[in-house]
């Protein structure tokens, strides 16, 4: 640890940041009808959005996962990263011109009432679980991450035992979230996409400086690190790394972890109009292009300094960054990597609670979303936001019992088999005119992951050395596409008196 950046200190920083939250949870929060909660009155000015979905999509995984992987050999070596971040280009223009006239056509609350409308009641509820599932378990990994290091080097040498750093954690978001929810988050967002930023920015000119460079010499370490390479050709598909691979897993990401996202498209439907909406989704993935390329020059600089200065580069990867700005370089440093740290990890954690109480009690109670919602659609939005982040809790603590990885490779794997589904659900509805047996979506969304799983077991025996990696969730949509047809049959007019959505 620093001399001058003690756990004490640490810890104060981090009660006078969840101070300032709470203080604008109080400025924004002053009505607590349903409506407020869930999309904040639909009279968000596009612009913060925008910036605070820097924040909500970087997280923490992207804060200390990617930097650490730079280095490495594996997936996400060098800058191959940047190949997945070129397909979230391609992705977030489908949403932009595809799915957000489709949400904002059919007035939603959450994006899944587009599957009660296009197949039914089953497919709807099998849509809003995956959701359910699949943000739960990112969640857990992203509020992991900054318990993990919390737990290492601020309040596990107190004797704090892990499991109280997490449920802390946890009430710190539902204190400042409970009141006002989207209303509230959006503007806590833009404050921790900024100190996020900033944290980035300043450790990079921190390193700069202590390897007895100045200006923009960073720029130049970056380039002859030995981790600035970007595009992977040579490979082929079975290269993790290969560019094909990485793009098209990129759009085919962003289009499913934001776009069938309703943490995501919460804050989109938030917006006072679609064209605003558009205006902000293509504001936010143009920042978010820079932004993924300061995480990446810092993870090749964070590795050229630890070989510089005789460190040995911890076999958790994730633990890299932490372990540099918390024990080797100035106390600066530290103060800028906590601060940023939990504003990486709360930006996506709070969302996603009030995504989850969203879904929940729209998808599956029935809870009125209006202005003028009684008392017990209040109380039932309360309670569940309660129930939600106990839930959180006990999904962290089950995570850090098998994380034995870099949470980024991780975190999009197991997304793979979770979000499939929903690709392969919303691909059908938007690319057919056919309508399922409705009945028979659930027993095909449960084959699809798990035929999806013995295909990446045996991928490489089968298909000579080929490694699914990203492409886990595109071929865990194609067999829930192929599954959806397979109980369809052509959508007759004259039969249901209406056409699809």
């Amino acid at each position: 640890m620093s001399q001058t950046l003690s756990p004490t200190g640490i810890l104060v920083l981090i009660a006078g940041y969840f101070l300032l939250l709470y203080l604008v949870s109080l400025l924004t929060g002053r009505r607590t009808d349903n409506a407020t909660f869930f999309l904040a009155g639909r009279r968000t000015h596009w612009i913060w959005i925008a910036i605070g979905m820097i924040g909500a999509s970087l997280s923490g995984v992207t804060f200390i996962s990617i930097p650490g992987v730079v280095g490495t050999e594996g997936l996400n070596r060098d800058f191959s990263y940047f190949q997945v971040v070129l397909g979230y280009l391609l992705g977030y223009a489908v949403i932009a011109l595809v799915l957000l006239p489709l949400y904002y056509r059919l007035n939603l609350t959450t994006i899944y009432g587009y599957l009660r409308e296009r197949f039914g009641f089953w497919s709807y509820k099998t849509g809003a679980a995956y959701f359910l599932l699949s943000r739960v378990i990112g969640s857990a990994f992203r509020l992991f991450l900054v318990a993990m290091v919390l737990d290492r080097f601020v309040v596990g040498p107190m004797g704090v035992p892990f499991w109280v750093t997490v449920l802390v954690s946890i009430l710190l978001i539902w204190v400042y979230t409970r009141r006002s929810g989207m209303q509230t988050i959006i503007f806590t967002d833009v404050l921790q996409t900024v100190f996020m930023l900033l944290a980035v920015a300043l450790t990079i000119v921190f390193i700069n400086e202590a390897m007895g460079h100045s200006g923009w010499d960073w720029i130049r370490t970056v380039r002859e690190s030995g981790h600035s390479r970007v595009f992977f050709w040579s490979g082929g598909w079975e290269d993790p790394n290969y560019f094909f691979k990485q793009f098209l897993s990129g759009a085919l990401i962003t289009i499913v972890m934001t776009g069938l996202d309703q943490d995501m498209m919460q804050k989109n439907l938030a917006c006072r109009s679609l064209r605003d909406a558009q205006k902000n989704m293509f504001t936010f993935c143009l920042i978010l292009v820079v932004a993924n390329l300061l995480f990446l020059s810092l993870g090749a600089l964070l590795h050229h300094y630890a070989a510089f200065a005789g460190i040995a580069v911890p076999e958790r990867t994730d633990q890299l960054y932490p372990l540099l700005a918390l024990e080797h370089l100035p106390a600066a440093v530290g103060i800028f990597f906590i601060i940023g740290l939990i504003a990486a990890a709360y930006s996506s954690a709070d969302s996603a609670l009030t995504a989850l109480t969203t879904s929940f009690c729209v998808d599956f109670l029935g809870v009125d979303t209006g202005a003028e919602s009684g008392v017990h659609a209040v109380r039932t939005r309360r309670i569940v936001h309660i129930g939600m982040s106990v839930l959180m809790f006990f999904v962290i603590l089950a995570f850090s019992a098998i994380h034995n990885e870099a949470v980024i490779t991780k975190l999009f794997e197991i997304a793979g088999y979770t979000y499939g589904p929903l690709l392969g659900l919303f691909a059908f509805g938007l690319a057919t005119r056919r309508r399922v047996l409705d009945h028979w979506v659930i027993p095909v969304a449960l084959a699809a992951p798990v035929l999806t799983y013995v295909l990446n077991a045996n991928s490489a025996q089968w298909f000579g050395g080929l490694k699914l990696g990203f492409l886990l969730i595109a071929v865990n949509g194609v067999l829930m596409f192929a599954g959806l047809w397979a109980i369809s049959r052509p959508f007759s007019v004259v039969a249901e008196g209406r056409t699809p959505p």
